[in-house]
């Protein structure tokens, strides 16, 4: 069978290779890829928390009713721009020229590119790259939506691309499930341009009992498959909707600095959600949407924390200057300059 090429031949050529047809194989920067469907996918042997990660997101993103609503998509969208700002009408974009090559590293279903960047995409050199199998749900997902977008199944922590060659690089909540969160972030800030920029979304440690817990669970469902992992976090879901529809406030009225607990009012469910176990809840989401989130949190095997201090000095190794920091319970958001 035949299938069309996915690529368009600004690839190729920034690849400095061939057009393939499907089933040649190629060497980029002594790694085997094969084209397969019309995609280059790399050939290399992952370790097993890798090999075990690529399997957990494979399934999650090829549950598109899980996350293509319009409600989970623009809460997806909300929750990007405030972070990461408007990139549309930023000051910034300029910089990169008309048609900047963009690489979104672990790209997924595409949802955070498509959501975050939105115009930016049809003028841009897009480039989706994820060890997964959800290459496929995002080159689909483009496709209907009538964006240019080009996509190759790859180690983001083995970019097999041209170092000083990228404009702007995009990890949306993916370097922490790669064998080192560090080691990524290196790699794939290698690929910037003097003055290109690196925009990324890693996971903030939390306190004491939320990070035993998560490792607890995640130690539990490791030898599951997808599905009966799916299924265990279930009741977790279920939980947290209990305690989101209970609307209970507590005041807590001293930090609780052994615990990592702060002082004020919050919801039961946000308590519980923070400090003990992560049991999400949105009352504008179905349920399936919400187990979604959870089993994206506790499934993988790759799932590092790391702290603020951590992701600076990470930054600083790389030569990138931190230009935005949100910091959040959840995690740590940057837009860091590659210097000159």
């Amino acid at each position: 069978m035949k299938f069309k090429d996915s690529n368009p031949k600004w690839l190729y050529d920034y690849l400095g290779v061939s057009i393939p047809n499907d089933g040649d194989e190629i060497d980029l920067s002594g790694q085997k890829f094969i084209q397969s469907k019309g995609i280059l996918r790399n050939q290399l042997l992952l370790s097993t928390t890798q090999a075990q990660t690529k399997e957990t997101f494979g399934f999650k993103w090829g549950k598109r009713n899980t996350f293509d609503s319009e409600a989970f998509l623009a809460r997806v969208r909300s929750w990007l721009i405030e972070r990461y700002g408007d990139i549309s009408s930023s000051d910034w974009l300029k910089e990169h020229g008309e048609n900047p090559i963009i690489i979104d590293a672990g790209c997924g279903a595409g949802v955070s590119a498509i959501e975050l960047f939105g115009p930016i995409l049809s003028n841009a050199r897009y480039l989706g790259i994820d060890v997964s199998s959800a290459i496929n749900v995002a080159t689909t997902r483009f496709a209907e939506r009538g964006i240019p977008g080009t996509f190759m199944q790859v180690d983001v922590s083995k970019p097999p691309f041209p170092e000083n060659s990228v404009d702007l690089i995009f990890s949306e909540g993916v370097l922490h499930h790669t064998d080192s969160t560090k080691d990524s972030l290196l790699a794939l800030a290698r690929l910037l341009k003097k003055g290109g920029r690196f925009m990324f979304y890693v996971y903030n440690r939390k306190g004491p009992i939320r990070e035993f817990t998560d490792d607890h669970i995640r130690d539990l469902v490791k030898d599951k498959v997808p599905q009966e992992a799916w299924e265990a976090i279930e009741p977790l879901t279920q939980l947290g909707i209990a305690l989101g529809e209970l609307n209970a406030e507590i005041d807590i009225p001293k930090p609780i600095d052994l615990l990592g607990i702060p002082a004020g009012k919050t919801s039961l469910q946000r308590l519980f959600y923070w400090h003990v176990a992560k049991a999400f809840y949105d009352p504008t989401l179905s349920f399936d949407e919400m187990n979604h989130i959870n089993y994206d949190w506790y499934v993988p095997l790759n799932c590092a924390r790391q702290t603020p201090e951590e992701v600076r000095s990470w930054c600083a190794e790389g030569g990138l200057k931190v230009e935005r920091e949100v910091i959040e319970n959840a995690g740590i958001t940057i837009i860091a300059r590659k210097g000159n």
